[in-house]
């Protein structure tokens, strides 16, 4: 099994907050990212494909095609956008972390890839300290 990997980049605002609690609960959990005017993010996003490499092209996936697909199922819905609110596959009332952007953005790209590959593993880094890392379990 061979693994290709492909990194993105995209910028997005967003703001961790529940409503049902009061200002001071918020900061006290989230704190700058509970910050009223949002706050943003240059995310990179690891995209990790596994298979077995074609006998003629010696690719598991052409990379050039699997960037295609992840800008076309992720990075062109939530480049410059706000991520509460701008995103129809981000579902209103769930917090737009790390976390869970993996999961969504997982959900975005199974179904567009070939058959002869599968999604290994995604890596999102919110800053250069903090990232997420989801294998579809």
């Amino acid at each position: 099994m061979v693994y290709l990997t492909r990194v993105e980049k995209f910028n997005a605002a967003h703001k961790l907050w529940v409503e049902e609690w009061t200002e001071e609960q918020n900061l006290d959990v989230f704190g700058k990212c509970a910050n009223a005017n949002w706050h943003g993010h240059n995310y990179t996003l690891h995209v990790t494909v596994k298979g077995t490499p074609d006998r003629y092209t010696g690719f598991v996936m052409d990379a050039k095609v699997l960037g295609q697909l992840v800008k076309r199922a992720v990075i062109d819905h939530v480049d410059h956008r706000n991520l509460n609110l701008d995103v129809p596959f981000i579902p209103a009332g769930i917090q737009p972390t790390s976390e869970n952007l993996v999961i969504f953005f997982w959900e975005q790209l199974v179904p567009q890839l070939p058959p002869e590959v599968t999604l290994h593993r995604l890596i999102l880094h919110e800053t250069d300290t903090i990232y997420a890392e989801y294998y579809g379990e």
